[in-house]
């Protein structure tokens, strides 16, 4: 009778030091990682806007990590190239990716069979930064607002132009969005990249363009092209002069190229909560974020359910988008 009082006394304390060790176990494995160097997969080539920011947040959270975050530039396909890479890496945390509303939200709108599901095969971290595009016109075209652009382009249908970098870019749905908000007709003329542009722009071969803030912003200042508006429902830091879309007529016009870190769908959600935990750190630091803004970004963090719903919301959108307008990829 004793023995088994004694042993049913020790079972409660045996099951608790038991969990107490499972716990410690546990514990000590989400501190571990990561336990070697981290590889970010930007689908993008070296040199650009989508590389340097990532390089940026790289350094900072290789250093709060404890472990090199080395990028792998994987450019091709509209980013499929990279993210599919993404898509299928083991799901240790130590594969991560730059993911954008191109290659993430805009791609499944314009092409019938990508080698994976965004929302099936891949997890959101947290949205690092966003940036706005800008509708810029050639300075012969009579119009210095988006009111007058309107007025001119429904008078003249067919007869005016944009350019972007290239079918199902994030160019060509600005265009498009404008065109089905306004009620105008502008015809969308795809390059191979945003420079072939810009430079039939400045020689007014063609009329209008919507680029990225960063790319456009020197020529808006040089004067070699007018800015009418931002693309962004509220007005961007790097040309705060300038009016919102909406603000200049077209009410609810909205499209920001977002972009923010993401991995493979099962990856633990307590390597994705501590990936998010640092991520957010590091957009605090002053460096980040006065190098972030230097590139024209607006700086976002936050929860990484906020940037699970903001993909699947844009996705949507787009899908939507991408229908009425007959928008297809090359």
């Amino acid at each position: 009778m004793l023995h088994e009082s004694v042993s049913a006394l020790r079972r409660p304390i045996v099951l608790a030091m038991a969990l107490v060790g499972l716990s410690a176990l546990a514990g000590h494995t989400v501190a571990a990682y990561p336990e070697r160097p981290i590889r970010w997969i930007v689908p993008a080539a070296a040199g650009g806007g989508a590389d340097a920011s990532a390089r940026v947040i790289a350094v900072e959270l290789g250093a709060v990590l404890k472990q090199q975050v080395v990028i792998d530039n994987r450019p091709g396909a509209s980013g499929i190239i990279g993210i599919d890479l993404v898509a299928k890496a083991p799901p240790d945390g130590y594969t991560v990716g730059a993911g954008n509303i191109t290659n993430i939200a805009m791609n499944r709108a314009v092409i019938a069979k990508l080698p994976y599901d965004p929302e099936r095969d891949l997890r959101a971290v947290v949205q690092t930064h966003f940036q706005s595009n800008v509708l810029a016109v050639t300075p012969p075209l009579p119009v210095k607002s988006v009111q007058e652009l309107v007025a001119h382009a429904r008078a003249n249908p067919d007869k005016l132009s944009y350019a972007s970098s290239g079918n199902g870019s994030s160019l060509h749905f600005a265009g498009e969005l404008f065109n089905i908000t306004a009620g105008t007709r502008i015809t969308h003329i795809p390059y191979k990249s945003v420079p072939l542009a810009l430079t039939d722009l400045f020689a007014n071969r063609i009329q209008l363009i919507f680029d990225n803030t960063s790319s456009i912003a020197p020529h808006v200042k040089s004067g070699k092209v007018r800015a009418l508006g931002v693309t962004s429902a509220k007005r961007s830091s790097v040309l705060p002069e300038l009016p919102t879309i909406a603000e200049g007529g077209l009410k609810g016009y909205d499209l920001v190229v977002w972009s923010g870190l993401i991995v493979p769908t099962a990856t633990p959600a307590a390597t994705v909560e501590r990936l998010n935990t640092a991520v957010n750190g590091v957009l605090q630091t002053r460096e980040v974020r006065e190098k972030l803004t230097q590139l024209g970004l607006e700086i976002v963090g936050g929860r990484s359910q906020d940037f699970a719903q903001l993909i699947v919301r844009e996705s949507r959108r787009w899908s939507d988008l991408a229908k009425r307008a007959g928008i297809r990829a090359e």
